[in-house]
């Protein structure tokens, strides 16, 4: 009886463990200017510039303003989870003139560092 309920246990644990690592559902992500953009935070460099980050949105010619907007809510998403502050120094960011933007095939990327609190 014992080794069913530990099995039981197990395997509950394993598929909650599973649904960590799913994509958000469609009814969960956040659409920008009525469109949904797949955007993507990477650290510059975790080790010697850890609060440093890029972000790429696809699908820019969307929409440019959706575009912007993704990027910077997926920039404050990054820096709160792992800096505690939605505060950003842009390098290049949502609020640069569009001429400056940086846009190559299709993907539009910003640079920025997350401030501390």
């Amino acid at each position: 009886m014992r080794a069913k309920h530990s099995l039981t246990a197990v395997l509950a644990a394993v598929l909650l463990v599973a649904a960590c690592g799913e994509a958000p559902s469609r009814s969960t992500r956040v659409a920008f200017d009525g469109q949904y953009f797949r955007a993507k935070v990477k650290p510059v460099n975790k080790k010697t510039a850890p609060a440093d980050f890029t972000v790429t949105v696809n699908d820019v010619s969307a929409s440019i303003d959706g575009a912007r907007e993704a990027g910077r809510y997926e920039a404050t998403k990054f820096c709160i989870q792992n800096f505690g502050s939605s505060r950003i120094k842009w390098k290049l960011g949502p609020d640069t003139e569009p001429q400056n933007l940086r846009i190559e095939n299709d993907k539009l990327t910003f640079a920025g560092s997350c401030q501390r609190p």
